[in-house]
């Protein structure tokens, strides 16, 4: 009991369309639907002994197309008979010796497919009604995903626990069909006449399930991304990465709950629509932008301009001209002895006490903040000044 293939790919050959009366995916279907009936295309004529109509129960001798991008699911009794998951044209017939209950081509899903199959495989009656649905195997798009609160994760780069709302869509694809159907669909769907199983249905439960489980994913998403030195442990990608952080968020529902393993699913790509850091995190990514600024030979070119802005302060003020042509004396090298003066006491050490460490660091965060030093030679007299 099971399948005749009679021809290979979409419906439109001199064999195909010979066909009066057979079955296919009934009209109007969204892309977001995962799952939905097998419609009769004409009248009963050829029908075989489904004399009733029904909109997804064939019989022997029932024709049935499978399009591009679909599988075909049969079931008797909630328990699946048959599986197709090749493009073409097919018969159903309880006696011929040589049909079959499975057609996975050659594609990437065969071999998924045959395990599950094996797993699930149910024979069937010879001679009973079966039920008929197509499963979507194409990208579903438009799963949409949003935080209320802020999420919290801890970056590598920025070496602290970071913080932000974000909200954006994903797109899912159906990689093994036997298991989702199976482990995933609620029953309701699986009957004569069922609705549509359609993701965006708000009043689809298990599309509102998946919702929870990828925002309560997305921290540890986030954190795979960003932790991750081939991404180059900057959260500013993220936004224009969706393959890169889908497999992120992929990773993170795969360990939290099992989707491919359990229940046959796999984010594909993720868009990121908005993402609102909160306060500590602004100012966090503002210091990184000043100190990429001061690095390197940038940092030379911002040092030499807030040398100038200074010199020019001090011309227009009428008692700065001769400090303005000191500071103009002492060029780049004098200010790296600047730094080296802080560092150096200049009093016997039996006379005036020491300059308090938290006081000479204040002095040198002020020159990094007017660009007279970098963040890496404030970076160094830091660890010295407190010993770490």
């Amino acid at each position: 009991m099971g399948f005749i293939k009679a021809f290979t790919g979409a419906i439109g050959g001199a064999f195909a369309d010979q066909w009066k009366d057979f079955y296919i995916p009934m009209q109007g279907v969204p892309g977001t639907a995962a799952i939905f009936r097998a419609v009769p295309q004409e009248t009963n004529a050829d029908r075989g002994s489904n004399t009733k109509g029904s909109e997804n129960i064939i019989s022997n001798g029932s024709k049935i197309v499978v399009p591009e991008g679909t599988a075909l699911i049969t079931l008797q009794d909630g328990a699946i008979t048959g599986c197709i998951a090749e493009a073409g044209g097919y018969i159903y017939s309880s006696e011929d010796s040589n049909s079959k209950s499975m057609f996975a081509g050659d594609g990437i899903l065969s071999s998924t497919l045959s395990q599950s199959w094996e797993r699930f495989k149910f024979g069937g009656q010879p001679g009973s009604q079966q039920l008929a649905f197509y499963v979507n195997l194409k990208e579903i798009p438009n799963n949409r995903f949003g935080t209320q609160s802020e999420i919290y994760w801890d970056d590598a780069y920025l070496n602290a626990q970071v913080g932000a709302i974000t909200r954006g869509t994903y797109t899912l694809k159906i990689v093994d069909p036997i298991l989702f159907l199976k482990d995933f669909v609620p029953a309701s769907y699986l009957q004569a006449d069922a609705p549509i199983f359609d993701f965006a249905d708000m009043d689809n439960d298990s599309g509102a399930q998946l919702f929870n489980e990828v925002v309560s994913s997305l921290s540890a998403a986030f954190s795979n991304y960003t932790n991750d030195p081939s991404k180059g442990n900057r959260i500013t990608k993220i936004q224009g990465d969706q393959i890169g952080f889908a497999q992120s968020l992929s990773q993170a529902v795969e360990e939290g709950y099992q989707w491919k393993t359990d229940r046959g699913l796999e984010i594909v790509k993720v868009a990121i629509q908005a993402i609102e850091y909160d306060e500590d995190t602004k100012k966090l990514l503002s210091d990184v932008k000043k100190a990429d600024a001061l690095s390197g030979a940038r940092g030379n070119s911002f040092m030499q301009q807030s040398v100038a802005r200074g010199m020019q302060a001090a011309g227009e003020n009428p008692n700065g001209g001769a400090g303005a042509m000191a500071f103009m004396g002492m060029g780049m090298n004098a200010v790296g002895g600047a730094i080296g003066g802080l560092q150096q006491p200049t009093q016997p050490v039996n006379s005036v006490p020491q300059e308090d460490p938290y006081e000479k660091l204040s002095k040198l965060k002020k020159m990094l903040d007017e660009g007279l030093i970098t963040q890496e030679d404030y970076d160094e007299q830091k660890k010295k000044l407190l010993g770490v």
